[in-house]
């Protein structure tokens, strides 16, 4: 059976990978090979021949390496490109949900400086003026996240507990509406920002995309772990970690 080990070999020569799963494999394909041997045997060929129609049944030394050589190089790539793909998922994912992160800290901190301003430019002033309606207008317009603003006078509020049953049963004293982008793709909503005093209410509606961020990383982290377990299985086979 030497010419059947020559054989084998000659297969594995030039493939590289795991010695033991190489070693396996090449048991595996003697196994096979000494088997139609003996059925070959059995039914009237001599051993040589027996041989020699195993291997040449089984195929070509040249064609065989190209075959198993190919295989195990097709294996490594696709496991390498699969992890190449996993991190570049999760790198992805960690740069998307911190770029809409600190998107939507900037409009936070933009509401609150335009609520800060309008409550500068009502001050202690016990009516709003045109000259002032038209300065509030102009910090709105100047957003791109805030839809509407309402300013109510709660000065004859007595209780502070009170001022939000008093603003949704009373027309406000100032109000102003400006159209915001806002694709269906996006699936922003639009969330209520309010900031008052003894004297003034004012409200104002925001548009949010901060439910992109829980949809960014969860489906990241999901695409990741799927693809690192697909890498991780291919790897451990090669390993015979499994």
């Amino acid at each position: 059976m030497k010419k059947i080990e020559s054989y084998v070999d000659g297969v594995y020569s030039s493939v590289g990978g795991n010695k033991k799963e190489i070693e396996e494999l090449k048991a595996e394909m003697k196994s096979h090979l000494i088997e139609a041997v003996h059925e070959l045997k059995a039914e009237g060929k001599n051993e040589q021949e027996a041989i020699n129609i195993a291997i040449e049944r089984f195929g070509g030394e040249q064609e065989i390496r190209s075959i198993v050589g190919q295989l195990f190089k097709a294996q490594k790539t696709f496991a390498k490109w699969v992890l190449y793909l996993s991190m570049a998922i999760i790198l992805f994912t960690v740069f998307a949900f911190g770029f809409i992160w600190s998107y939507e800290e900037e409009n936070a901190n933009e509401n609150s400086i335009v609520a800060t301003q309008i409550s500068e430019i009502l001050n202690d002033k016990n009516n709003i003026t045109e000259e002032m309606e038209k300065e509030i207008s102009s910090l709105i317009k100047d957003t791109d996240q805030i839809s509407k603003i309402e300013i109510y006078n709660v000065s004859d509020v007595d209780n502070v507990n009170q001022v939000i049953d008093y603003v949704s049963d009373t027309k406000p004293d100032y109000r102003y509406e400006q159209k915001v982008w806002n694709p269906k793709w996006l699936q922003a909503d639009f969330f209520p920002y309010a900031n008052w005093d003894k004297k003034w209410y004012v409200g104002m509606e925001t548009r949010q995309i901060s439910d992109w961020m829980a949809i960014i990383l969860f489906s990241g982290i999901a695409i990741y772990i799927t693809l690192f377990t697909i890498w991780a299985t291919i790897n451990s086979y090669h390993h015979r970690r499994l």
